[in-house]
């Protein structure tokens, strides 16, 4: 199946595109290459009017994802090999969508807070904290990451409310 959002460089993958599912690998050396498509991810999130997207989301298993809440290319964050170090135990339910999951929607409950480690497209290895929506959209890339989509974080219910949706866009039964 083919997504829905193009750029030059790659195109975005729906659901229930089976490459969604894998695992990525961490970046190994940031190469001019790796920047240049890192670039590219960024780019093709403005495009898609998204606020985040993470490579597997273009058919690209490594751990580097891209994030921009207020669509001002000075705001864009791009982390290789991020990862979280810390949750806070306080959470809160929100609703999410995705460039993956057209036309789909549901309230996910993630943690309120969290600290991360992460490395910039120079090299740079940081720590930070990070809440809110930014957090929200930083796990919500993260799971990417890990082949795991929104709509697997979904309560019983609303899996069975969005289910006539995935089948238009291709799910199982």
């Amino acid at each position: 199946m083919t997504g829905t959002t193009t750029s030059d460089e790659w195109e975005i993958l729906t659901y229930p595109d089976k490459r969604l599912r894998i695992p990525s690998e961490p970046v190994v050396e940031l190469t001019d290459d790796t920047r240049k498509k890192a670039l590219a991810l960024a780019d093709l999130m403005h495009i898609a009017r998204g606020i985040g997207l993470a490579a597997p989301q273009v058919g690209w298993h490594v751990r580097v994802l891209a994030i921009n809440l207020s669509g001002q290319p000075r705001d864009g964050l791009i982390f290789a090999n991020p990862e979280v170090i810390r949750r806070s135990k306080a959470t809160f339910a929100a609703k999410e969508m995705c460039l993956s999951v057209p036309g789909v929607d549901g309230k996910v409950v993630r943690p309120r807070e969290i600290r991360i480690r992460c490395m910039n497209m120079d090299g740079e290895v940081n720590e930070f904290n990070l809440d809110g929506l930014l957090a929200r959209c930083f796990l919500h890339e993260m799971d990417h990451l890990d082949g795991v989509l929104f709509i697997d974080r979904l309560g019983a219910a609303k899996k069975i409310a969005i289910r006539n949706k995935l089948k238009r866009l291709g799910g199982p039964e």
